[in-house]
């Protein structure tokens, strides 16, 4: 059952808290996406947009819950006043054993995005930002290939805001290579946290850049050169105070020989050399309208050769807790079918694929599961984005799987 929605109590340019349809029961608006423009405000209003009750009864009590802890905590009348029924969602959820993985990605990406477009003007900060974190985590321990089947399915999807996807894929890759590579707690949890924020010196623009088809401009470069400076200055302000993470926020553009930025220091730790690889890895493989996405085989490779074009243990750590083909990217099987990664193998060259379409190209009834370790469904080739012409969808995959 669905019910009107007042798309004018959404604030421009914060991530919605639930899906919005037509009365058709088409996608409007997907959870964590935004609304850009008053422009595009009233395109979505001709439409008649809709909610489903039940997000509009958890959006309901959520906001009533937010009003009495204000008023508890003594919150002035006009800041009250700027809190409405949809945009108290912003909150980092909590874990619920019976989320579904998709949902909770969702969740995260709609929470992180808050508090990365926010920065220091975000209420509680810190403490919205370790909920993200603890929760992250928890889906990367309990449901590795899951997440990343989500979060790379959703770097694919060019409705999705580009920098929370980033970051959280980012973060997800030095959690699952940080082990290997001998991390200790301490600095695992730090160069999580410097994943997640070390782009919200830029967020806006980095969100920008990716949407844009041509190269970048003047001022563009120079946000790009000062933006880990202004991150720190941005973590300060909202309460930070961990030494390391900060100083991999400022440092992640930095490189072991002098040539990085923005101020040319000679960095060479491992957590540095970590945060950079899953920022790099990220990047190239995510596609932007200025140039289509690298293949995950190609670039790994490059990680696994290091810079010097000899190996280097830590990039050799990373293609083996990551594959060639991670889940949610997309492969040709030597038998010709096409389809999407589901599951990491015990080489990385051997990962689960769900055949989406067959080899005379047309799409298969249903997805059949290959293990490419048989040479009869082996790995042929890795595809950019875009060449599998079937929606993807990640949860009822996971469900089959």
């Amino acid at each position: 059952m669905y019910r009107p929605l007042p798309l004018d109590s959404i604030a421009l340019n914060q991530p919605v808290p639930v899906n919005i349809w037509d009365p058709k029961g088409v996608l409007l608006l997907r959870k964590g996406e935004t609304i850009t423009s008053e422009q595009h405000r009233s395109t979505l209003m001709l439409h008649g947009p809709l909610v489903l009750a039940s997000d509009w009864q958890s959006a309901s009590y959520g906001y009533t819950t937010a009003l009495d802890r204000m008023v508890r905590s003594n919150v002035s009348l006009s800041r009250i006043a700027q809190v409405n029924v949809m945009g108290v969602s912003a909150e980092a959820p909590s874990a619920r054993e019976d989320q579904p993985v998709t949902e909770a990605w969702a969740d995260l990406h709609a929470s992180l995005s808050t508090l990365l477009l926010q920065g220091p003007n975000a209420h509680h900060f810190l403490e919205r930002l370790h909920k993200v974190q603890a929760r992250g985590e928890l889906l990367w321990q309990e449901q590795p290939d899951n997440s990343l089947l989500v979060l790379v399915q959703m770097l694919f999807d060019p409705a999705v805001t580009y920098s929370a996807t980033h970051a959280l894929l980012s973060a997800c890759l030095c959690a699952l290579v940080a082990p290997l590579a001998g991390l200790d707690d301490t600095q695992r949890r730090a160069v999580i946290l410097a994943a997640l924020t070390m782009n919200v010196g830029m967020t806006r623009e980095h969100d920008e850049m990716a949407r844009q088809a041509g190269p970048l401009t003047t001022p563009q470069r120079k946000t790009v050169r000062e933006h880990p400076q202004r991150g720190v200055t941005l973590l300060r302000e909202a309460g930070a105070s961990d030494a390391e993470w900060l100083r991999l926020v400022a440092q992640h553009h930095e490189r072991p020989d002098g040539t990085g930025y923005p101020t040319g220091q000679r960095i060479d730790r491992i957590t540095h050399r970590l945060l950079q690889m899953a920022d790099v890895y990220v990047a190239c493989i995510s596609p932007r309208k200025s140039r289509g996405a690298q293949l995950s085989q190609q670039v790994a490779r490059e990680l696994y050769m290091g810079a010097q074009r000899g190996l280097d243990p830590l990039g050799a750590h990373f293609v083996k807790c990551v594959g060639f083909y991670p889940p949610g990217s997309f492969v040709r099987l030597v038998n010709d079918e096409m389809g999407v990664v589901m599951r990491r193998g015990e080489k990385a060259n051997t990962p689960k694929v769900f055949a989406l379409v067959g080899r005379h190209g047309m799409p298969l009834g249903e997805p059949v599961l290959r293990d490419t370790a048989d040479a009869a469904f082996a790995v042929k080739e890795s595809l950019p984005p875009g060449v599998v012409k079937v929606l993807v969808n990640p949860a009822r995959l996971i469900a089959r799987c």
